[in-house]
């Protein structure tokens, strides 16, 4: 299915109850996720939790299960994609695991673990605390709210609970099996982790050094674009010195109470802040952000380190010399210049992408154009999930489906998708999230879209023979 044949997507299925807006929801995420419906029905939340499940599972992969499993003697820094054997582990354990990691033949299962190990992670599968622990504090961080009952649906009633959990598996083995019940009063949580898959992929290597190995890997990131990202692109600078000034000690004392921030906005602004493109780039997404300047922005964006060693981004319109700052720039610029940022340096095959309402601040017809710069990134194997009210995108992921139908795909860098790859969902009010399915003749098409549309057409028809009616009125009027 997919044209980057190194990067397999494990099958991830998430679903929840009584959680924020969301009434009911079961969906399984594909290489493109879109999620579709009027404001405030829970399309931001569902992402939002596949972004915090995604930090929580370590990209839902089989090497995943390494970390929930309680294997702290994996750590280091994980934006790096190395990972050290921590030095509180005798050498001989050491020795024991790396001489398991070695061996070919049989592939390395989770049981396959030097006994300490193996018995330290049944400990922390079988302690419900440890798991209530993680997945709250995540919740908690990334929702920005002070207890995970504050995400329950309408909790004033008494006796509801929410209820999310979490399936990652692939044709061949189950990997997690995940519930969590949440009521006003307690927490409980069911757990299913296969001891017997294999986590670790035959292209990882390992290299000693002088904290014993280095565990070299392909990392699975999660990149996350909020709706607020234009104003924050506008402003970043402005809000960088301000909390660079709150983490003073007088900073702190003249505000006490510091306001907080979501864990997905705070990621986002801290790359933004941080941001410095890597010397080893994807060729073929490298492309895609050239693509965006070019056809949708019609000019460059450009990195500049300040004085202070953080980044100043600027924007350089095509055929204008000179460049001007983002916060001069159109708001679709600001928009856009994060995408392009990402692209060009940090998002990887293998990774997922989560952006909201990608067609902010674009024509209908850089809409488009846009749809088909998220199938690009299908086919060069990241995993794309968007939430949006636009029917031009919408309707160009069809036109982009019916191609993936045809025996010739001309398309040069290839943009079409399969019907299997996409997974359209419908959030409504009061009512359980239901799949839109792609139909040849139709297309996908959201039913509410459709209501705008035949109202607004009703409503012209009826003002015109109204129009018509005084028109005749006046004529025999001034007869």
């Amino acid at each position: 299915m997919n044209e980057n044949k190194d990067t397999q997507h494990p099958k991830v299925e998430i679903a929840v109850e009584n959680f924020g807006p969301i009434t009911e929801a079961n969906i399984d995420l594909r290489p493109l996720t879109v999620f579709v419906g009027p404001s405030n029905t829970g399309k931001t939340y569902f992402a939002t939790l596949v972004y915090a499940l995604h930090g929580i599972f370590a990209g839902f992969s089989r090497s995943g299960i390494l970390f929930p499993l309680g294997l702290e003697w994996f750590t280091g820094s994980r934006g790096s994609g190395e990972f050290f054997v921590n030095s509180t582990l005798s050498m001989d354990d050491v020795e024991a695991l790396m001489k398991k990691l070695k061996v070919g033949k049989p592939p390395f299962k989770v049981s396959d673990l030097p006994e300490r190990m193996l018995t330290r992670a049944k400990a922390i599968i079988e302690n419900s605390e440890v798991f209530e622990n993680i997945l709250q504090a995540d919740l908690k961080n990334c929702f920005d709210l002070s207890s995970v009952q504050g995400l329950i649906r309408l909790i004033e009633e008494q006796g509801n609970e929410m209820t999310i959990s979490l399936k990652v598996s692939s044709d061949a083995q189950e990997y997690w099996d995940i519930g969590m019940n949440v009521s006003a009063s307690h927490i409980t949580l069911d757990r299913f982790a296969n001891e017997n898959m294999i986590p670790i992929p035959e292209k990882w290597g390992f290299a000693p050094n002088s904290f014993g190995y280095t565990q070299h890997w392909s990392e699975e990131n999660r990149y996350y674009l909020p709706a607020a990202r234009s104003g924050i692109m506008q402003s970043y600078r402005i809000i960088a010195s301000s909390l660079v000034k709150r983490t003073t000690r007088g900073g702190l004392e003249r505000s006490p109470e510091v306001p907080t921030m979501s864990g997905v906005i705070a990621d986002f602004m801290e790359r933004i802040i941080l941001y410095e493109e890597r010397k080893v780039f994807n060729d073929e997404i490298k492309h895609l952000a050239m693509t965006l300047e070019s056809d949708v922005l019609a000019g460059q964006i450009h990195v500049k380190l300040s004085p202070s060693g953080s980044s100043d981004f600027y924007y350089s319109p095509q055929c204008i010399e000179g460049e001007m700052r983002l916060n001069q720039a159109s708001s679709m610029v600001s928009e856009l210049a994060p995408l392009v940022l990402f692209l060009r340096g940090l998002v990887r095959p293998g990774d997922t992408l989560i952006i909201e309402e990608p067609e902010a601040h674009l024509h209908p017809g850089a809409q488009a154009d846009m749809a088909v710069i998220l199938a690009r990134l299908v086919r060069a194997g990241v995993k794309v999930i968007i939430t949006t009210h636009s029917d031009w995108l919408l309707q160009e992921i069809s036109n982009l489906t019916l191609e993936g139908l045809l025996e010739d795909k001309t398309d040069q860098p290839p943009s079409w998708l399969l019907p299997e790859e996409v997974g359209v969902w419908h959030f409504q009010k009061d009512k359980p999230v239901k799949e839109i399915p792609f139909k040849p003749r139709e297309g996908i098409s959201p039913e509410d879209y459709e209501n705008v549309a035949e109202g607004l057409y009703n409503r012209s028809v009826n003002l015109q023979q109204k129009l018509e009616k005084k028109k005749g009125e006046s004529e025999r009027e001034s007869t």
